[in-house]
């Protein structure tokens, strides 16, 4: 469910990206910090792999996300983080990630069930304004906040006002453009490459976490084990471990009291 893209908001936003008024896309924060107790994950198919896919990275911030990428278009690379810091699940219960996008914008994405204070907050810096949204499980107009810069101020809020108006975001707004595209016989609004590429954006998310390297767009293929699932070979976590000396590790001295590596 993509349902924070289709608000009155975000079809404003949209069609502001691109034009002389905001001018070129900079950088973007896009926030999907939130709050899930231990005992959320008391069913036994929450917080794993094999059922969920993943942790906040996929089952959370995947709406920001959305949102994220249908203003700013194809994403280029990642270079990420996740690990699990608090939680008794098999997934991630955090992440961050830095995503450069095709035209260069860089957008920095983060993703917590950590977090007591929940929010979502997405943030566009163009040339001439930024454009802020903060909410928490869905929004209407007035959780928009738009500044101009300097000399701009004018031309970027009568523009603004110009968009659509009166349609929060939610499930309602997507089942209606959906219904709409099937009665008219369009193509459906959310198409399957562009799910796919926000599903390859969450796995190479991980591959970057879990691997260290910079993942670019098109490389996790067949061949690649996060192609398969968004953990890959398998979370760091959650891998076997083997006993090895300090001296072993540092190739000098006598052997010392054992360490804990990964396999």
């Amino acid at each position: 469910m993509f349902q924070q893209r289709f608000s009155s908001g975000a079809r404003t936003l949209r069609g502001l990206t691109g034009t002389p008024v905001l001018g070129r896309p900079m950088a973007a924060v896009c926030n999907t910090l939130w709050f899930r107790p231990d005992d959320y994950f008391a069913p036994q198919w929450r917080g794993r792999w094999e059922v969920e896919g993943g942790g906040p990275t996929m089952g959370h911030g995947i709406h920001q996300m959305d949102l994220l990428l249908s203003v700013l278009g194809p994403w280029r690379d990642v270079v990420a983080v996740a690990d699990r810091r608090a939680r008794p699940t098999a997934t991630e219960d955090v992440s961050a990630a830095l995503v450069t996008f095709a035209d260069g914008t860089v957008a920095t994405v983060l993703n917590s069930l950590l977090s007591p204070r929940q929010t979502s907050y997405l943030r566009f810096d163009f040339e001439h304004a930024t454009v802020e949204l903060e909410h928490l499980y869905g929004y209407d107009d007035a959780a928009w906040t738009v500044t101009g810069a300097d000399g701009h101020e004018d031309a970027v809020t009568a523009a603004w006002n110009k968009g659509p108006k009166g349609e929060p975001s939610g499930h309602a707004a997507q089942f209606k453009a959906v219904f709409n595209a099937v009665e008219a016989g369009t193509p459906p609004p959310v198409t399957p490459p562009e799910s796919r590429a926000r599903l390859e954006l969450i796995a190479a998310i991980y591959a970057s976490a879990f691997t260290g390297e910079r993942i670019k767009r098109g490389q996790i293929g067949p061949d690649s084990p996060f192609y398969h699932r968004m953990d890959g070979p398998g979370a760091p976590w959650l891998l076997p471990r083997r006993p090895i000396a300090i001296a072993e590790q540092a190739n000098e001295g006598p052997s010392g009291p054992g360490l804990e590596v990964p396999v």
